[in-house]
């Protein structure tokens, strides 16, 4: 029973991914089952054994691209090493290489945003958006609040408001990656960290005084 059950699973993952492939090339309304069915090497019937129309195998898809894309770009932040500013590097750096990384299914963003708006099942995807953005701003938020409690970050921050806007930032570098493929999120991301994180630090002129120590040495 245990084997069948993941006979299943992995047969249903092959679908995902083929209607994946597919929805990335041809769009959501350019798409029929057979192409899905050919992609993955199976009979058109077999997709509608587990998923009942292409709109239910669509929503399933949003959900492994986004478990895709979370487990890519997420690095738990208690297991990273270094200061509270090198974390919030790192992990911006991991988010944006994600990004990077599955740019060939990119297409697939602006369809599942077209979906939160218009498409029958709008509030289903709206909630899942809704879930990721909230994930991602609480442990962004929590890595900054660990940073003022240690010192390292000013005191009159908020932590929510900077996760908030630090996730709408680096989710538009993405976006504007996708519409110019010369522009680079990657090192244009690096740049914009090292900024905030020069704002964000509680005493500003102990750094500058140590480089300054630093090149006299």
């Amino acid at each position: 029973m245990v084997l069948q059950n993941d006979q299943k699973s992995q047969k249903r993952d092959l679908i995902i991914q083929a209607a994946a492939r597919v929805f990335a090339q041809k769009g959501f309304a350019g798409t029929i089952m057979a192409d899905i069915a050919e992609e993955a090497g199976i009979g058109k019937g077999t997709i509608y054994e587990y998923f009942e129309s292409k709109e239910d195998l669509f929503f399933a898809v949003f959900e492994w691209f986004t478990q895709e894309l979370t487990s890519l770009a997420m690095v738990s932040v208690s297991t990273l090493g270094g200061t509270a500013s090198e974390r919030l590097m790192t992990l911006g750096e991991s988010l944006v290489k994600a990004g990077m990384g599955m740019e060939d299914m990119f297409s697939l963003s602006m369809e599942f945003w077209a979906a939160s708006v218009s498409s029958q099942m709008k509030n289903r995807f709206k909630e899942v958006f809704k879930q990721v953005y909230m994930d991602f701003r609480r442990i962004i938020s929590a890595l900054i609040r660990d940073g003022i409690e240690r010192g390292e970050f000013r005191p009159d921050v908020d932590p929510e408001s900077l996760a908030a806007v630090l996730v709408g930032s680096w989710d538009g570098l993405l976006l504007q990656a996708w519409f110019d493929p010369a522009f680079d999120p990657l090192s244009t991301a690096r740049n914009f960290m090292s900024v905030i994180i020069k704002g964000l630090r509680a005493n500003p002129s102990q750094e500058r005084q140590g480089k300054t120590e630093h090149r006299k040495g």
